[in-house]
């Protein structure tokens, strides 16, 4: 079959996507249409499909499981997890942020699966627990750490005793619609392409891979900065304590559980404007800042800096796979001139080394989908709440210049992951909110999992009733995560 009379059969067949166009330069922004014929893939069929694996994703598969969905869950990567194991931070937030309003009453407001994941972990020495934040105490009055490779294995084990299934090491490639309905996902493996039918979707794939394939609106606003994370083994954490107490340069503060043993350092550190407040050396200070890294870290590891970033700015969206694979070695490049910094200047790092990096760059925000309701910043800082709350949260990432009210929280709409004009899917994580200080709330990771809670709750109830998710009685789904130990303001 010649090529023309081959490309008119696949634009016959039915499903346009955007691919690459061969025959360009590698650096020509030109693509043509093709089409596939999903009748000739292998297909899998499910109630509810989980697009990305992620912070959001892991928490939907989860829900939708437990409401007795069949449910899929597509990862890219060979584990799940997600920003969570990739950035390897503190968790932020599962409290409202007591500690910079006297007398107000600590609260944990996320609850739920996300608790669920810590109280699996606890024993197995994968969290700090929530160890109170001792020192700089208008950020975050908690400091909630993991172990990154044992929250792999978790979270994998709850996905699959809830009876999702995890698909890993599958790419979402494209989507099938049907009037303003998806019918499926096209998904590429080793195994080749195949296609997973379902009733509702979640996109959770951080930079709305889904959403997008499926004719959602959308923006790409590249307002944060694109990062990459690693853990330095070999470090004497009392040493640099030490060193950081004598030079006035002690930003955050935070005790908990490390390696079993309670009441030790977990989270310490100092942001730029600390670093430059205090009186370390003014080469290591104009290093880290030139490198967009920092010293703010956690541990649950003795001898372990579980989390030191390297922040880089892309001229682009993250989704320009051309510039991002340029990012990839200048960020590494960028890591190792850190370490370097570390050895050089820091007590306590002399013989440090790189134990753990992410295996690709982290984003803060990829695609913005257009969704029913978009969160304002007043919506966050004026700690307002719905009348289809699917959650509380009051941590803000810019505190304390943004703080919710009086150690408030506020509520994120069920409206606010409905992805606009598509009737079957919903939008959780970073893929909601484009006022860019709304989305230094939401897209935190602990919000992030509440969010899929939500998400792959209301996805299960769609699909067992048929709903699309605008006909979803707010009622059931309300009565179903206060039954799963959802906190909702009352």
């Amino acid at each position: 079959m010649n090529r023309r009379k081959f490309s008119r059969n696949m634009l016959l067949s039915g499903l346009a996507f955007p691919a690459l166009n061969l025959e360009q330069s590698s650096g020509s922004e030109k693509s043509e249409l093709i089409t596939e014929d999903v009748k000739k893939l292998p297909f899998r069929e499910f109630d509810v499909v989980v697009a990305g694996g992620g912070t959001a994703g892991v928490v939907a598969a989860i829900a939708a499981a437990r409401q007795g969905a069949k449910t899929a869950l597509i990862e890219s990567k060979g584990y799940i997890g997600g920003t969570v194991v990739e950035g390897g931070t503190a968790l932020h937030s599962f409290f409202n942020l007591w500690t910079a309003f006297p007398g107000v009453e600590k609260r944990q407001v996320v609850k739920g699966i996300a608790q669920e994941i810590i109280d699996r972990l606890l024993p197995v020495g994968g969290t700090t627990g929530h160890g109170n934040v001792t020192g700089r105490t208008d950020y975050d009055s908690v400091c909630t750490a993991i172990d990154t490779e044992l929250y792999k294995l978790v979270v994998h084990e709850m996905v699959s005793e809830a009876g999702a299934v995890a698909f890993t090491n599958t790419l979402v490639a494209g989507a099938a619609k049907k009037g303003n309905s998806i019918e499926g996902v096209i998904t590429q493996s080793r195994m080749g392409r195949e296609f997973f039918k379902g009733k509702c979707f979640v996109d959770s794939t951080a930079y709305g891979d889904l959403s997008a394939y499926a004719g959602a609106e959308y923006v790409e606003l590249n307002d944060h900065p694109v990062c990459n994370s690693m853990g330095l083994g070999n470090v004497n954490i009392e040493k640099l304590y030490a060193y950081l107490v004598k030079n006035n340069a002690l930003g955050d503060l935070a005790y908990g559980i490390r390696d079993g043993q309670e009441g030790q350092i977990i989270r310490m550190g100092s942001e730029s404007g600390y670093t430059i407040k205090g009186k370390l050396p003014q080469e290591f200070v104009d290093g880290v800042v030139k490198l967009g890294s920092g010293l703010i870290t956690t541990t649950v590891h003795d001898n372990y800096l579980m989390f030191i970033k390297v922040n880089y700015k892309l001229p682009v969206s993250p989704t320009n796979r051309d510039e991002v694979a340029k990012a990839e070695l200048i960020i590494r490049q960028k890591q190792f001139k850190t370490l370097e910094l570390f050895r050089k200047y820091l007590p306590g790092c002399e013989n440090a080394f790189i134990a753990r990096t992410s295996p690709s760059l982290n984003i803060r925000r990829g695609r913005t989908i257009t969704c029913d309701y978009d969160i304002s910043l007043p919506d966050v800082i004026e700690g307002r709440h719905f009348d289809d709350d699917i959650m509380a949260y009051g941590f803000h990432d810019s505190a304390p210049r943004y703080q919710i009210k009086n150690g408030g929280t506020y509520g994120v709409p069920y409206k606010a992951l409905r992805v606009k004009g598509i009737d079957n899917l919903l939008a959780s994580g970073m893929l909601i909110t484009s006022d860019f200080q709304a989305h230094m709330s939401t897209r935190n990771t602990v919000c992030c999992m509440g969010q899929g809670q939500a998400a792959g709750t209301a996805a299960a109830l769609c699909a067992a009733k048929k709903y699309t998710t605008r006909d979803l009685p707010y009622d059931n789904l309300r009565n179903a995560l206060l039954k799963n130990n959802v906190y909702l303001e009352s």
